[in-house]
């Protein structure tokens, strides 16, 4: 028996590969097949089942393009009611790979569906938990995702998952391997740890959720301080649940090249949001007019998904030369697959076609410390609230860059404000939508908090940010 997980560090996500005597499972896939088909080839084994956990908010799972490659089964727990071909599992039953057995647990809460799924070794000991959205490593999934699907309240439905939790996981062995669906900096939880793996009995000690004296306690803690879902989490569900265009389709979609002519074109015409993918270093100097700037260098895909939010957005990409694949990857992986093409060659080739280019104003950390005039200068500082709690510049305003598409209408065009985050990357992505907008009168600063605490400009007393989190 072997047991691989696949962790995508850009949506926090980890998909599950498992292999005995010659057969196969994989549990959450992303959206790109091609590694579990190789692996697949590699092993000389043939995949028998893909088991999905609950019908992802975050991210387009690889379920329904893998089913088609390979044949496999998908595999849901009960009350799963997709709209193609699959099983859905009655709760306990067990399934065969080879030599291990995976067992379903039922565990709603997260979402009604949501199963956990237990492996057995081949002499039927309890070995490993694929608990999904249901346990995350320090944390529990939020409750909050299923409830309109469910006609619950979030209480209700955190109710729904102390039940699963305290009733058929924790009972279970101390010994037991814990992987879940996702880590730290995933939008489904509010107090994940960094590590993906762990024992089951580790997180009956340190794991917040596990440990609360009664269920009122319970729902009290898991519903506490829920931040807003992104936009386009219920989006992803129902392609989750409907199915979705071949990723081969999408692929080939974005990778058509378009000639600087061809890509002023089709902007005009169709309304298309120019998305560009290069690092705010590069962008902030030459980019097409109304260009969006999300690079590749963060957390990509989740902000394309909380920023731009419709998946149905026509995009047409500006890349840096030779990551057009990855970029179209990447989006594909969140359901953004209305991808009309990439510009030929980058911003280089717009630039030889002689075409218009823009610029954001950026200074240095420095230069913004000798502009800086105290009581008068306006700031708007777009990291998350914690990062702001924790440490800020004096009479700055906090003003978070995933609510942006709220707090920009609340700006005033005739008030010069400076913008900065933590180091360069979420601020550029708040210069270019205001500009797109018609927002021009600010200033971005250069590396952001990292930078501005080298200088003399006064700031609040540090704070652990670990402690405001909490």
């Amino acid at each position: 028996m072997k047991i691989e997980q696949i962790y995508t560090g850009c949506l926090a996500q980890g998909a599950y590969y498992i292999t005995s005597a010659g057969e196969a499972a994989i549990i959450d896939p992303l959206r790109e097949i091609s590694p579990y088909l190789e692996r697949l080839e590699r092993d000389k084994v043939k995949l028998k089942y893909i088991f999905e956990t609950h019908f992802h908010a975050d991210f387009v799972s690889g379920h329904v393009d893998l089913s088609k490659k390979t044949g496999a089964e998908i595999v849901y727990g009960p009350t799963a009611k997709p709209e193609f071909k699959s099983v859905t599992a009655e709760d306990g039953q067990e399934f065969k790979i080879g030599k291990v057995t995976i067992k379903v647990l039922h565990t709603p809460g997260h979402t009604m569906e949501s199963s956990c799924y237990l492996l057995k070794d081949e002499n039927g000991n309890d070995t490993a938990l694929f608990s999904g959205d249901t346990l995350f490593l320090g944390d529990v999934g939020r409750p909050d995702l299923a409830q309109k699907a469910a006609s619950m309240t979030q209480e209700e439905l955190a109710g729904l998952l102390y039940e699963s939790l305290y009733k058929k996981i924790l009972p279970l062995n101390d010994s037991i391997t814990v992987y879940p669906a996702h880590g730290a900096g995933s939008a489904c939880g509010k107090n994940m740890m960094k590590e993906t793996v762990d024992s089951l009995g580790n997180q009956k000690k340190v794991n917040y959720a596990l440990n609360q004296p009664d269920k009122a306690s319970f729902v009290k803690a898991v519903t506490d301080g829920l931040l807003p879902p992104p936009g386009y989490f219920g989006m992803n569900v129902a392609m989750n649940k409907k199915g979705y265009e071949s990723f081969d389709k999408v692929l080939n979609k974005g990778m058509r090249e378009l000639t600087a002519e061809e890509f002023e074109a089709a902007a005009e015409e169709t309304g298309a949001l120019i998305l560009d993918s290069r690092h705010d270093n590069d962008f902030y100097n030459a980019f097409i007019p109304q260009s969006v700037n999300i690079s590749l260098t963060g957390d990509f895909a989740p902000w394309v998904g909380a920023l731009i939010a419709d998946v149905n957005q026509q995009i047409l990409l500006v890349t840096e030369p030779g990551k057009e694949e990855e970029t179209v990857t990447r989006l594909a992986r969140v359901g953004f697959d209305n991808q009309l093409g990439h510009l030929k060659g980058g911003i280089q080739a717009w630039i030889e076609a002689g075409k218009e280019t823009d610029s954001v104003n950026r200074i240095s950390a420095g230069e913004f410390a000798a502009e800086f005039k105290k009581g008068i200068s306006k700031i708007l500082d777009v990291r998350k609230e914690s990062e702001y709690a924790a440490e800020h510049i004096d009479e700055s305003n906090n003003k978070p860059l995933a609510y942006i598409n709220d707090w920009i209408k609340d700006i005033d065009p005739k008030e010069h404000f400076y913008i900065h985050c933590a180091g360069g990357y979420r601020s550029m992505m708040a210069a270019s939508i205001l500009q797109a907008r018609g927002y021009r009168n600010f200033t971005e600063i250069r590396g952001g908090m990292d930078a501005i605490k080298n200088t003399e400009l006064p700031l609040t007393d540090f704070a652990c940010q670990n402690k405001v989190l909490n």
